[in-house]
């Protein structure tokens, strides 16, 4: 109770709360993201992959109020819709960890490229969600190949790119109506060639693979800087540091809010990535591309950095020469987390024939990957790496009923996605076009219909 010479304490915490209450109330660009309601709905008699490793024969998944209810055989519901799954493959819906759709939108010209805020190299101040534009036609494809979630990033063009965003690939007039709710931010980073060409090439630091790092390390000694100022001041208003938007980035990194994903190739490079961030106490949850992670595998499993990978891009620069098409099984093998992720429009609709290209490629070597194993690639693991896997990513109970149903077996390069179901809402219907959606962009563009 506030009274007498508790009047003081009491008031400070009462003004600590209301500040606490304040903050909370104005998070920006927060999620306005809504699950469409939805009738109960019974899928029978499915193959399912459930994400966690396993596989399941004629098993029956309960879906209520958009999350999974009961994963099992002979499920008996009255008064839920009812999926014939019979003869086909039910997975969870497929995660891109690397995309930029929205930032660089069909059609590809000057005025839509908004990825790369390529004008210094440390622009953490930026934000990916501040240049999607929802109205690009590209989700409507991804979203045709089961794909239900995708983290958007900047392009590598900086040593700190900026901030990524998560969404749900669902129809939206606002970017925040894409938004993932409770998914944490990203930093997308990058390594190597792009930073050192792009400001070497201005006659600008960085230019070097030394002057790559000696950018990030001052970058870190600055935000420790104000973290400090920002711990030190948190009862004393008046020296609060001015507000920094490059700052506030970094500090999130440091106080464990935002996920850093880190564009790096070469083995080397993501080892010393390793280091610096052991020096500054952070934690590297991704590394992207990393067409050398093969060589440094154990390691990787060691410190729990997961790698989103290609298949089979190489060569294209010096640093892509060493990739090999084993690269994504050899760092399953390895029990480090392992990805495939896109990096493209067009490789975002066929994720899953990306994972099936590294199943073949493992099995060239005398290793063979289960599908119930390679499923997890483009599912749990993405989930994992973008810190939403306690709610997507896996058919189990408690979880958002984002799912595939495929004709058959989605490793198959015959397979396609039949019905792709989001938070429990059937947004896409192969055979039929009113469940096929499409952006004012695309209106009247008739050739584009999949249900043919």
């Amino acid at each position: 109770m506030c009274q007498n010479n508790k009047l003081t304490i009491c008031g400070l915490f009462a003004i600590l709360v209301f500040l606490s209450i304040e903050t909370e109330a104005r998070e920006p660009y927060d999620s306005t993201y809504q699950p469409r309601v939805t009738n109960d709905l019974l899928i029978k008699n499915a193959t399912i992959l459930d994400g966690k490793g396993a596989k399941l024969l004629r098993t029956d998944v309960s879906i209520s109020a958009g999350k999974i209810t009961k994963i099992e055989e002979g499920i008996v519901d009255d008064h839920a819709n009812i999926i014939d799954a019979d003869g086909k493959w039910l997975t969870p819906g497929i995660i891109d960890v690397h995309s930029h759709l929205g930032v660089y939108p069909s059609p590809s010209i000057g005025a839509t490229s908004d990825g790369n805020e390529s004008t210094s190299p440390n622009t953490a101040r930026v934000w990916a969600e501040h240049s999607v534009w929802p109205q690009d036609p590209q989700f409507g494809f991804a979203l045709a190949g089961g794909v239900t979630t995708l983290q958007i990033l900047p392009g590598s063009a900086n040593l700190f790119g900026g901030r990524g965003v998560t969404l749900k690939n669902v129809p939206s007039r606002t970017v925040q109506g894409m938004k993932f709710p409770g998914a944490p931010h990203s930093l997308k980073m990058a390594c190597g060639e792009n930073p050192k060409r792009v400001y070497g090439g201005k006659n600008k630091s960085p230019a070097t693979r030394m002057g790559n790092a000696a950018g990030y390390r001052a970058a870190w000694i600055k935000a420790k800087e104000y973290q400090e100022k920002l711990n030190n001041s948190e009862l004393k208003l008046e020296d609060k540091p001015d507000r920094d938007l490059t700052m506030e980035t970094l500090v999130g990194v440091l106080n464990g809010e935002i996920l850093v994903h880190n564009h790096c190739y070469r083995a080397d490079e993501m080892a010393n990535m390793i280091e610096i961030a052991r020096e500054f106490d952070y934690k590297i949850t991704a590394f992207h591309h990393a067409v050398e992670s093969y060589k440094i595998a154990d390691l990787l499993a060691e410190q729990g950095i997961c790698s989103a990978m290609w298949v089979d891009w190489w060569g294209f620069k010096l640093e892509a020469f060493d990739a090999i098409q084993q690269n994504i099984g050899l760092v399953d093998k390895a029990g480090a987390c392992a990805i495939v992720h896109s990096d493209s429009s067009r490789d975002i609709q066929r994720l899953n024939q990306e994972a099936a290209k590294a199943m073949s490629a493992m099995l060239r070597m005398g290793e063979a990957v289960t599908p119930e194993k390679a499923i997890t690639w483009i599912t749990s693991n993405p989930a994992k790496a973008l810190g939403i896997a306690d709610k997507t990513g896996s058919i189990e109970i408690g979880r958002a009923a984002d799912l595939v149903l495929w004709d058959s077996n989605p490793f198959s390069v015959y397979t396609r996605a039949e019905l792709v179901l989001i938070d429990g809402y059937l947004y896409f219907d192969r055979n039929d076009p009113s469940k096929q959606p499409i952006t004012d962009f695309s209106l009247g563009q008739t050739h584009r219909k999949l249900s043919k």
